[in-house]
């Protein structure tokens, strides 16, 4: 423990949003399924889904995602306490906590009202077969 009584994050697992951005490729660092996965989190809305979790968590601004260092901020989750005995038994691992987060993601409520727009005009933009490499 650090000077008293903050808990030492340090320790704690960490969650870029990367790791679950459905838009992200595994290259790119994302860690579960596409489908599984949520698109462009923030690091506000996993914080809040952590909470929903009842998680301690920590949401760290200024640090940035090694890998593409323009995604900034990461979020610090406890998923084990001292004693090694589970913060919410229903989140055993990383894996189980990205799981969980993603799927709670959209649900968010600062995503539900500005969702559904989004998707139904995404779908009329579909590329055209005009327009690409112009021929030499």
């Amino acid at each position: 423990m650090m000077d008293g009584g903050v808990p030492n994050i340090k320790k704690w697992v960490v969650l870029y949003p990367v790791y679950i951005n459905s838009k992200k490729t595994i290259a790119e660092g994302r860690r579960i399924s596409a489908a599984k996965g949520c698109e462009n989190p923030t690091c506000v809305e996993i914080g809040d889904c952590c909470s929903h979790l009842k998680l301690p968590f920590a949401i760290e601004i200024d640090k940035a995602y090694p890998r593409d260092f323009m995604q900034v901020g990461r979020v610090r989750v406890l998923l084990k306490r001292e004693d090694g005995s589970l913060c919410n038994p229903a989140i055993p691992s990383r894996k189980q906590l990205m799981l969980h987060v993603a799927e709670l993601v959209p649900r968010h409520p600062g995503r539900t009202k500005k969702q559904e727009p989004a998707s139904t005009s995404n779908a009329s933009t579909a590329k055209s077969g005009k327009g690409g490499k112009k021929k030499r």
